[in-house]
């Protein structure tokens, strides 16, 4: 691989910018648990080709979770994983089908208002009771709009862990969810070797960043913690409503993102 390869094409002054984001943005996920994969993800939807967007993004995430999973894994709620999995699984697999059918921006505004839902009032009791719906649902829906993490973090959310054991249960579900999706997509037939040099940079910085937002997680009270993980949701949530809303009254969406 060559020096220029790392760069994936997108030249140095960009790449710079796009992997200083990801320090920052796994910074964020690992001190207040959520929100940084959603700012990877609009940086990424700002600077690279539309076809790599959520594939690149996912193998990102992939990398950088399993960072934050490593280092909280005795924090983990175990009870949930296998369950999640299956779910999981059967969420990718339908929606490998369906990937280039459905419109991203009507699944966006969704999935927005259901987080506010679950933040406004009592999260419902398949939220808090059952691992594969919550795996199925944010799987399914992963292959389109690439940012469910807010999904997911509603669903942990309810389960009503301390937060060290949240943040280590969120990062396992999402390194599920996004092997699975990175599987799926090199079956589809994604070039990922392309970028691989900048793929494994953005990790690295990424992994740094979670030992700096780890320091952050452990300096925080659970009150602190939940209200910021709260502020977070619900403006994760209205930017999804927002940008799904102007992907509907712009046209039909890209297909294939």
């Amino acid at each position: 691989m060559t020096w220029d390869a790392l760069h994936a094409g997108l030249g140095w002054p960009v790449a710079a910018v796009v992997i200083a984001v990801s320090f920052l943005s796994s910074m964020i996920t690992a001190g207040f648990g959520i929100g940084g994969g959603a700012v990877m993800l609009a940086v990424l939807a700002t600077l690279l080709p539309a076809p790599a967007i959520i594939p690149v993004h996912g193998l990102v995430q992939f990398g950088s979770n399993v960072g934050r999973t490593a280092i909280m894994l005795r924090h983990i709620h175990v009870a949930v994983i296998a369950p999640f999995l299956l779910g999981a699984c059967a969420g990718v697999a339908l929606g490998s089908v369906f990937v280039v059918q459905l419109n991203p921006g009507a699944l966006q505004v969704t999935l927005g208002i259901f987080i506010l839902w679950t933040l406004a009032f009592r999260p419902p009791a398949f939220m808090r009771a059952s691992a594969p719906i919550a795996g199925g649902v944010s799987s399914f829906l992963t292959m389109f709009v690439g940012g469910t993490a807010p999904f997911v973090a509603s669903y942990v959310k309810a389960l009503r862990l301390d937060r060290i054991s949240h943040v280590a249960t969120q990062a396992t579900l999402m390194t599920l969810q996004h092997l699975l999706k990175t599987i799926a997509f090199g079956l589809l037939g994604f070039a990922f070797s392309q970028w691989a040099g900048l793929i494994a940079l953005l990790i690295g910085f990424g992994f740094l960043g979670t030992l700096v937002g780890r320091r952050i997680l452990t300096a925080i009270d659970e009150t602190r913690f939940t209200f910021i993980l709260t502020a977070i949701l619900a403006v994760l949530a209205i930017r999804l409503i927002y940008a799904g809303g102007v992907d509907l009254l712009s046209g039909p969406a890209l297909s294939a993102r």
